[in-house]
């Protein structure tokens, strides 16, 4: 291409309009993109301190879903256990219920007080004294120098006996059929032999309590409402109350974390056992709200350890999304366009180049006037 020679007026009229094309090609991009820095070339600094804090949002807010679940899934864990503490206490009631009707199984009371476990008692050596429910019978056979808890170890080791044996809190051996049926006093000793442990040889009459075997039905099938709850209490494939751990991750390098043990709260796990005597003994009931209580103080201690960590991972929930927040204001402050401004910069470049255009214009007719001199 041959060089053509331009003035010099022109050739700085050109020039300045040139950069100011730049300038609105620049201004342009910037009210488009809503960007002052678009790339490393516009400013490396702001341009790549932006980008780390922009993944490091977005790497927060891929957590969001995570922390999300675990809350949900500790929810699901209180409302289970809110349900299973009303179901327990159904189920204690129950029991009281059976413990307010009248127990008719047979129930001996020793005539001696102040016994204990330890306490020798003077039974004659080799003697027997055996202790039946009508089909299974146990059978205590003297030694010199055994105390009473060899006695009751004697009847309640007995296999298939429906027969409790225990001390009261005065003191006095207590037998109690735990099923309605009778109980049969003998051996081979002699009637002193059994009053040294408050006994007398015979037979006490027993029968079944309806009302207590309805209540003992009504019993077991709450624990069966207790499993169900208890394995109903999941969510997304998590369940606190059936053993499930959960791990729950607060920052995007997995050291921020918070594990969480679970627990089988079935009525097993609880404690809560089936009936094994219809309700039909004082024993079995007293047992029975025994094993309530004790499950409704474990739940409720649970209760206020899922709290906690529930609390605590809607804490850094929260904590999450402002820092998420922070981070992406902090990364646009630093490429973000003033739109206001960028609008009057480009308003300012138009006139610009409409005055290059006509300076230019004006430099072109200096050249132009030589023509004159051939007209």
């Amino acid at each position: 291409m041959a060089d053509i020679t331009l003035t010099a007026g022109v050739r700085q009229n050109l020039l300045s309009l040139q950069q100011t094309a730049d300038m609105m090609a620049l201004t342009q991009n910037r009210l488009a993109t809503g960007k002052k820095v678009n790339s490393a070339l516009d400013n490396p600094i702001n341009f790549f301190t932006s980008q780390s804090l922009s993944n490091r949002a977005s790497d927060l807010s891929s957590l969001l879903d995570g922390i999300s679940n675990a809350t949900q899934t500790l929810q699901a864990a209180d409302n289970g256990i809110t349900s299973l503490t009303k179901l327990v206490k159904s189920a204690q009631a129950l029991a009281k219920q059976a413990q307010q009707s009248a127990a008719t199984t047979a129930k001996v009371t020793g005539s001696v007080d102040g016994l204990t476990a330890a306490t020798v008692h003077a039974f004659t050596a080799t003697k027997t004294l055996t202790v039946s429910d009508g089909t299974t019978t146990a059978t205590y056979t003297a030694v010199a120098a055994d105390d009473v808890q060899d006695v009751l170890d004697a009847i309640n080791n007995t296999a298939n006996l429906n027969i409790e044996a225990t001390l009261t809190d005065s003191g006095e051996i207590q037998l109690e059929n735990t099923v309605g049926g009778n109980i049969v006093i003998a051996g081979t000793g002699s009637a002193a032999d059994l009053l040294t442990l408050g006994l007398v040889a015979g037979t006490t009459t027993g029968s079944v309590n309806d009302d207590r075997t309805d209540l003992a039905a009504q019993f077991d099938d709450m624990r069966s409402q207790i499993d169900d709850l208890a394995a109903d209490s999941g969510y997304n494939g998590k369940n606190l109350l059936d053993g499930d751990d959960l791990k729950v991750i607060f920052n995007e390098d997995s050291t921020s974390t918070l594990s969480i043990a679970g627990v089988t709260y079935d009525a097993a796990g609880l404690g809560v056992t089936a009936t094994t005597g219809d309700f039909q003994s004082d024993f079995e009931v007293e047992a029975k709200l025994d094993e309530l209580s004790a499950a409704l103080t474990t739940l409720r201690t649970h209760a206020a350890a899922f709290g906690s960590s529930l609390s605590v991972v809607q804490t850094r929930q929260d904590f999450t999304k402002s820092m998420i927040n922070t981070l992406q204001v902090g990364s646009d402050n630093l490429v973000l366009a003033d739109s206001n401004l960028e609008g009057a910069n480009m308003l300012a470049l138009q006139t610009r180049q409409s005055l290059s255009t006509t300076a230019l214009s004006l430099a072109a007719q200096a050249s132009q006037s030589v023509l004159r001199l051939f007209g």
